[in-house]
């Protein structure tokens, strides 16, 4: 593409990065393009892929989307008042007070209107131009901070990208375009009503609300016309969007520069049924019959013309993207879970979940897990987590393999990095289990209405095979996950649907008008925000600046994962600053003396460990023995990711409570620590005993200075030791612990501590008690690190720890 530029004699263009002067708009523009200095982004990974042809600006100061608003009718009006056609901003948040808080009805009664009935339609599609939302998006300033033009993250590193942008002209720019649908009830129990919206997925948009005719025919050719509409209706919506993937536009930017855009549709995600019908057949559409046959023997939807046979670079083999929640955490709890609760027995299953250690942000199901009939995708990962670890001891060692093999896949597939040696990692999980499957028909574990099922016909299990060989054409799967268009079914169809008068033929209708007039009053508000407070259109707005993030909920949907709290920059920090740690200023317990602790924490060897401690770190003479403590129930400690190190993880909180009436025994959570032994595997880079934690505290500051080691956090541990290794236990491959006690003078059995200080802390990690065949029915959550005496580590208590654990065999 020829850039055309005015040309201003006598008038010079400065670099914005190295000053350096050109004569024209034009030799900018070039400079800017050509030069990496000048055209890079700060921060920017110096290891990211980037296209030679993408990204170049082609003109500067064009208005973007805040900066279209000062051309409406109103501005001249706003001068003297932001909030105009309102009389003030009093009137407006009574305006918003207004839609927020009262249904349609509540408002007309209100204002004292005459109510207004909208006709009904037998089929009414309601949709926005999806390439004026991607316009709207890609010029709105606040998505600028995570926005880049030659680069497109975790996307760009696949082949396909760079494979798109090899045929687009030198310097386009790729929007990707990611859709996600699905359908849902906003009734229950009865009425039912349901809505099927489509949503631009990266900033959640909602495009269109897709009808759901009846027709008066055949059952079996209602779900194909189904199928025809909405792709019929898709086409209506996307038209613009397939021109553009064609020929491109010309689209601005947060920052006001002109860019050279197409729109390839990169991604769908949607559930198997949703899938199916995007997909289509290849047989004669006006032999009906014989159409919908062949569509049905290959599970397809029989659709002639779907919505992407004419869009450019869409091919459903590539676009549909492999479904983390669906194809995954559902295909978990709806068989491996149902294969498990056989072995073991509803009652066995349930029990030895009530008894586990209850740690914080993590599910505990005190009422088991067998009887819930549906359940969440967080209660589907709090379950994956403790599975394999709560069937040993009951299971065959096959059919614990089996089921360890699944459980591993799905945490591999769940990587936001891939390499080839971690693709061929998880297809090899795959390949476990079927090589253990049959452990599973054995056990006669799958079961259906009629009895034993004697095989594995199931369609999400065949799907698995799908992501070794969709990652390297789209990336990791869990940047296109159904979890958040998910939630965007409960903000855009079923809250608004309890503020409408829940009428068929007009509930939709009016979700569509509070929805609109909850945008609108967003875009107002930061406009009317960043106008009074002098602020520039195009401002690259901080996400920090609570009073926009209060107007806005985007932000929230930009932030993946949302911004967590960095106890980096103000934390203690480890030795070699991996680990950051925060506790309270002021403690739980304060000025108290190691003999009342004893007793408090019933820790019987604690004042001797705090004096030998002493001893060695300020030695025998030391004038602090007798100083009085300070103690915390709990501390917290955040780490960064390993797969992406940039990335800071939310802190984990892990308790040291003492003894109570609710925990009669201490509620502790356990850690490692680290040590200086190199040369063996990761997991004996750390003292593995050190579990639990018993106690946080200090020694007090009254008094003399003490020494920095006595200044800091300390705790109080107790060992385990490990008895065996993963290779040792090739069905649950996880670490086995046992306590580490000690025989006194007198023959009396006490388990071993020691006294740490708590910037050793490496991890936050999670024991499950080695059931055996049966549970002790003796053991509640509350006593079960402490009345069992062997535990397993468990390897999948989060997705980090898991990755740090297998890194060395990948």
């Amino acid at each position: 593409m020829i850039l055309v530029a005015d040309r201003c004699r006598g008038v010079l263009y400065n670099c914005p990065t190295c000053a350096t002067q050109f004569g024209s708009v034009e030799d900018l523009c070039n400079h800017l393009t050509d030069d990496p200095r000048c055209n890079g982004i700060p921060g920017r990974s110096a290891q990211a892929r980037y296209h030679a042809n993408s990204g170049c600006i082609y003109a500067f100061d064009q208005p973007n989307t805040f900066e279209r608003m000062k051309a409406h009718d109103y501005e001249a009006h706003r001068t003297h008042n932001v909030y105009y056609p309102f009389a003030g901003r009093e009137e407006w948040e009574l305006a918003k007070f207004l839609s927020d808080n009262l249904n349609q009805g509540q408002i007309t009664r209100f204002l004292k209107l005459l109510w207004v009935t909208l006709p009904a339609h037998p089929v009414h599609l309601i949709w926005h131009d999806t390439l004026e939302v991607t316009r709207h998006i890609f010029g709105n300033p606040a998505f600028a901070n995570d926005m880049e033009f030659d680069s497109y993250g975790e996307w760009m590193s696949c082949s396909r990208a760079h494979d798109i942008q090899d045929q687009l002209p030198p310097g386009a720019t790729i929007v990707l375009i990611v859709l996600a649908s699905d359908k849902t009830p906003v009734t229950r129990q009865s009425g039912g009503l349901k809505m099927h919206p489509i949503h631009r997925a990266h900033a959640w948009s909602c495009i269109a609300y897709m009808p759901i005719p009846q027709f008066v025919c055949h059952p079996d050719f209602c779900s194909l016309l189904q199928a025809r509409v909405w792709h019929r209706c898709v086409d209506i919506v996307c038209e613009n969007l397939k021109i553009t993937a064609a020929t491109g536009t010309s689209m601005v930017d947060p920052s006001g520069h002109l860019r050279y855009t197409f729109t390839p549709l990169v991604a769908y995600t949607a559930d198997l049924p949703e899938q199916q019908m995007i997909a289509c057949v290849n047989v004669d559409p006006w032999k009906v019959q014989q159409f919908q046959e062949e569509a049905k023997a290959l599970f397809l939807s029989g659709v002639q013309l779907p919505f992407w046979r004419d869009w450019r670079f869409s091919d459903p083999a590539l676009f549909l993207a492999p479904d983390i929640l669906h194809t995954l955490h559902k295909f978990f709890f709806d068989h491996i879970f149902k294969w498990c609760k056989e072995v073991l027995g509803a009652d066995e299953l349930d029990s030895r979940f009530r008894r586990q250690h209850k740690r914080i942000r993590t599910r505990h199901f005190a009422h088991g897990v067998s009887h819930v009939q549906q359940m969440t995708g967080r209660e589907h990962r709090d379950i994956q987590r403790t599975i394999v670890a709560t069937i040993a001891g009951v299971a065959d060692m096959d059919f614990i393999c089996a089921i360890h093999a699944l459980i591993d896949f799905i945490y591999q597939a769940q990587s936001p990095t891939f390499t080839l040696s971690s693709i061929a990692a998880m297809s090899a999980s795959l390949g476990e289990f079927h090589r253990f499957k049959g452990a599973i028909i054995n056990a006669e574990a799958r079961r259906g209405t009629s009895g034993p099922i004697e095989h594995f016909e199931i369609p999400k299990l065949e799907l698995l095979t799908s992501f070794a060989r969709a990652i390297p054409n789209l990336g990791a799967p869990i940047q296109f996950t159904s979890e958040t268009s998910e939630r965007m079914l409960i903000t855009h169809c079923k809250s608004p649907f309890v503020r409408t008068s829940h009428q068929r033929a007009s509930f939709t209708q009016q979700i569509v008008c509070l929805l609109d007039r909850e945008d609108t009053a967003r875009q107002f508000d930061l406009y009317a925000l960043l106008r009074s407070k002098t602020l520039s259109l195009n401002n690259l707005i901080d996400n920090e600046f609570e009073e926009v993030i209060d107007i806005d909920p985007a932000f929230g949907w930009v932030a993946r994962p949302r911004p967590v709290r960095n106890h980096f920059l103000k934390g203690l920090l480890s030795e070699d600053s991996t680990v950051a740690f925060h506790v309270t200023v002021t403690t739980d317990l304060a000025d108290k003396p190691a003999n009342f602790l004893e007793q408090l924490y019933r820790l019987p060897n604690f004042p001797n460990q705090l004096r030998s401690f002493i001893e060695f770190v300020n030695g025998s003479e030391s004038h602090f023995q007798n100083r009085l403590l300070k103690v915390w129930y709990k501390f917290r400690l955040q780490l960064h990711s390993d797969l992406r190190p940039r990335l800071v993880m939310p802190s984990q909180q892990v308790q040291a409570y003492p003894p109570s009436e609710a925990y009669p025994l201490g509620n502790c959570d356990v850690v490692l620590l680290q040590t200086q032994n190199d040369g063996e595997h990761q997991i004996f880079r750390y003292r593995c005993g050190t579990y639990p934690v018993r106690m946080v505290f200090t020694l007090s500051t009254r008094g003399s200075a003490l020494p920095p080691k006595l200044a800091e956090p300390l705790i109080y541990v107790q060992l385990f030791e490990v008895i065996s290794r993963p290779q040792e236990d090739p069905a649950v491959m996880m670490y086995c612990v046992r306590r580490r006690v000690e025989t006194g003078p007198d023959g009396t059995v006490a388990r071993v501590g020691m006294i740490v200080p708590l910037i050793d802390v490496t991890h936050a990690v999670e024991l499950i008690p080695e059931y055996g065949e049966r549970f002790n029915r003796n053991v509640t959550a509350a006593t079960s690190l402490e009345l069992y005496d062997t535990f397993y580590l468990n390897s999948f208590s989060d997705k980090e720890w898991y990755h740090s654990l297998h890194a060395d065999f990948w």
